[in-house]
């Protein structure tokens, strides 16, 4: 790589922790959100405990809540996000650490407030069909209004709500904060290329995909040496976020910890159980692919060092500047918005892309309300897996840019994350397709199929094995706490469940929990799945488009900007889509599944 990947600019958000204008916003927050839970003491509590008013009246306060609340949230979100981007990229900076603590702190009350209302629209639930008929703000809002209202069958009282809300800042949110600290902070000595250098560890956990046989096993044994090491504290972190969230479903009166993940992902247990019945009768066909790949690299079994490892011509790599013009003509093709976007994105520095200790591992896309942009980050090695992360979460930010187009409110896009991975996916089959269709030389084609096929097989079976990890784990720390080596016993026995016969089973992964941010989020547990149903549903929405090309697109903008308006069994009927039936799953499995065979079938 001949150019050092770019850092991204915060500037025109905030010039710097120190501006006048964060603390100034910090404390409109407080005030705002004063004035609100006044509103709501005055004018919106009484309506519960006595005769409601005629429905225009009511909707004519609902106006005035989701009008505050979005302007409120509009300035909550843009604060979070600024102090969190500067933390993922330096968690080094302890004046972001101390005023992302402050700020959260502050905005308890407004948590509590939110609890209040939700248990308010509860209360008032009957009237509300009537209300929202009434043009304006209630009425643009009416899906976010009746879930709320939904949802207020599972709060406990509003005391233990307000208690939750101060108790998770000393519990299960830093349990995840200390996890991201731990493993963001940490380094390992390892020599390449001859030079003994101190590797951050997601720089050392992208060694995966190098070339050389002899790194990868060197460095997943450095790997495995560091998580050794951290293992204990990192199980006192599982160990706490999985606690607060048995505890807070149970008395929520939430059947368990799935539960409250469905309904956060918009989906029901009949569409979760279709989705992992397609999965889990394809299995044998990635273990194929696995087996397949063992084959090519001369290996009698696949160990989990080589699960990422490059095959064919795949030993190129990519400057940022060379992965910014394949995106970009790529994204050209699909359309001429998502190229501008894109063009935006890279223009104005919304991209950190620099390997560097301090830096979270991983990749993500945040949105910034306040601006209406986008802040990408991952963790660019040049390698055609990284040109792929980077179109996908450049998906993400497309996503926001769409709702942003038309107008959405920080209420209208809560999108759940079933469907946050679609425009992602989609962008990732984008660059996928058009280099796919290009290559004419069989090892390029190994190349480019390899890279796509580990990463489906990440989504698929992976995913998968975390799903049945993180139910053992959450049927276990019911009981009690899980030791370290229980939790990697887990772990292992979900991978084998998983892979099966595709990998070595002497060589797994025990410690794939430890580094793995998804599972220390006390607020939304299981994670992973989402990331399968993104895939699958992308997969399928992109074959539509193959049928009609240009004229999809806009109706896909349009669906990336309600997410947060509707369902994901009503906005996939859109385009004729049957969620709830395992068919529609296995139609885009079997488009990974002709990958499989064509990747197979080159023999080289």
């Amino acid at each position: 790589m001949s150019q050092t990947p770019p850092r991204w600019d915060l500037s025109n958000i905030y010039a710097s922790l120190d501006d006048p204008k964060l603390q100034a916003d910090m404390q409109a927050v407080i005030t705002q959100t004063q004035q609100l839970a006044e509103f709501y003491q005055h004018e919106l509590a009484p309506l519960a405990v006595k005769e409601l008013p005629s429905s225009e009246v009511l909707a004519q306060r609902l106006n005035k809540l989701v009008d505050e609340l979005n302007s409120l949230l509009e300035k909550a979100y843009t604060i979070g996000a600024y102090l969190y981007l500067n933390i993922s990229t330096n968690s080094f900076d302890k004046q972001a650490e101390q005023m992302l603590s402050r700020f959260q702190i502050d905005v308890v009350p407004l948590e509590n407030l939110l609890v209040q209302l939700r248990k308010w629209l509860g209360e008032v639930q009957e009237a509300l069909p009537a209300a929202l008929q009434h043009p304006g703000s209630a009425n643009q809002h009416a899906f976010f209004l009746l879930e709320e209202a939904e949802q207020s069958r599972y709060l406990m009282s509003e005391a233990e709500e307000m208690l939750a809300n101060e108790l998770t800042l000393s519990g299960g949110t830093a349990w995840g904060q200390l996890q991201g600290v731990l493993t963001s902070q940490k380094t390992a000595e390892f020599e390449l290329e001859g030079k003994v250098q101190q590797l951050p560890m997601p720089a050392l956990i992208n060694l995966r995909t190098h070339p050389s046989a002899e790194v990868r096993e060197r460095a997943h044994q450095t790997e495995m040496v560091v998580w050794e090491e951290l293992k204990e504290p990192l199980a006192a972190c599982l160990n706490g976020v999985k606690g607060e969230s048995i505890t807070l479903d149970k008395k929520r009166g939430r059947r368990n910890s799935l539960h409250a993940s469905l309904d956060l992902s918009r989906i029901d247990e009949e569409t979760l159980e279709a989705m992992f019945s397609a999965v889990r009768a394809s299995l044998p066909t990635f273990r194929r692919y696995f087996q397949g790949k063992a084959n090519y690299l001369g290996m009698p079994q696949l160990p989990w060092w080589s699960l990422l490892a490059p095959l064919g011509k795949s030993t190129q790599t990519y400057s940022f500047d060379e992965a910014r013009e394949l995106i970009l003509t790529h994204f050209g093709s699909f359309s001429p918005d998502l190229a501008n976007f894109a063009h935006t994105a890279f223009d104005k520095n919304w991209i950190d892309a620099e390997q560097r200790p301090g830096k979270r591992g991983g990749a993500f896309c945040d949105s910034v309300p306040a601006v209406k942009e986008s802040r990408v980050l991952c963790n660019f090695d040049g390698s055609l897996d990284q040109v792929f992360t980077l179109a996908h979460e450049l998906g993400h930010g497309f996503h926001n840019y769409c709702a942003y187009k038309a107008g959405k409110t920080p209420l209208q896009t809560r999108t759940p994350m079933t469907l946050a991975e679609t425009a992602s996916i989609m962008c990732e089959t984008i660059v996928f397709n058009a280099i796919h269709k290009t290559i004419s030389d069989p090892q390029e084609e190994l190349a480019i199929l390899e890279t796509n096929l580990s990463g489906s097989a990440e989504v698929v079976v992976d995913i998968y094995s975390r799903f049945l990890f993180e139910k053992e784990v959450f049927a276990r720390r019911a009981k009690s706490t899980l030791a370290a080596d229980e939790i990697s016993e887990v772990m292992l026995w979900a991978q084998r469940e998983a892979y099966g016969d595709g990998l070595d089973p002497n060589v797994l992964h025990k410690y794939m929990w430890t580094w793995k941010p998804h599972y220390y989020s006390p607020q939304f547990a299981f994670y992973n799945y989402p990331y399968t149903f993104g895939l699958l549903f992308a997969t399928g929405l992109y074959a539509i488009y193959a049928q009609r090309g240009a004229a999809f697109v806009p109706e896909y903008m349009q669906l990336l900007a309600s997410t947060g308006e509707a369902k994901p069994v009503d906005l996939a009927a859109r385009f004729g889509i049957n969620i709830r039936d395992q068919a529609f799953w296995q139609s885009s499995l079997d488009v990974l599944g002709s990958r499989v065979e064509r990747y197979l079938s080159l023999g080289l």
